[in-house]
């Protein structure tokens, strides 16, 4: 199955939530941190939510603390911290590693073409962004140098949108 939908994920407070509830939506799926150079991408990752979210796009951010130890956080206090710095509206989930043995199921698939069917990129650091279509099929990725709101992100988006 080249899908996501086939994954669960925790949220900050324990929740288990089924990825097949994304189903029909664009993705964005990030991995974030709070004591990194990129977190001001967390407010961009607002702006980017707020522009499509009504009209079918889902940021997905998965906060990890794979990369020079910038997530300390632990469940909720990366909730607030999201929330009360950058305005984050957009589902937030619980720590996970996002590369190596240890990475949760759904990187393993979003990173390795082998199981995604489209993409090879595992996370080089934080805020590595995966798209994924309606379908829950990896698209493309953008690395951390890319901003949420970059051009090409946001025609790429359109056009899943549309189609």
């Amino acid at each position: 199955m080249n899908s996501i939908h086939q994954f669960s994920v925790k949220k900050t407070d324990g929740e288990i939530v089924p990825l097949e509830q994304y189903k029909g939506k664009v993705l964005l799926i990030v991995n974030t941190a709070s004591k990194c150079g990129f977190t001001p991408q967390l407010e961009q990752l607002e702006e980017l939510y707020k522009e499509y979210k009504d009209k079918g796009l889902e940021i997905l951010a998965f906060p990890s603390n794979d990369f020079a130890n910038q997530e300390p956080l632990d469940g909720k206090s990366i909730q607030e911290f999201c929330v009360l710095n950058y305005n984050a509206n957009y589902p937030i989930f619980d720590k996970i590693h996002v590369k190596g043995n240890q990475a949760h199921q759904l990187y393993q698939f979003l990173s390795d073409k082998k199981k995604n069917g489209k993409v090879s990129s595992v996370p080089k650091w934080n805020f590595h962004k995966y798209l994924v279509n309606k379908n829950g099929e990896v698209v493309d990725f953008y690395y951390s140098l890319t901003s949420p709101v970059a051009n090409r992100v946001k025609k790429s988006i359109q056009q899943l949108l549309n189609e």
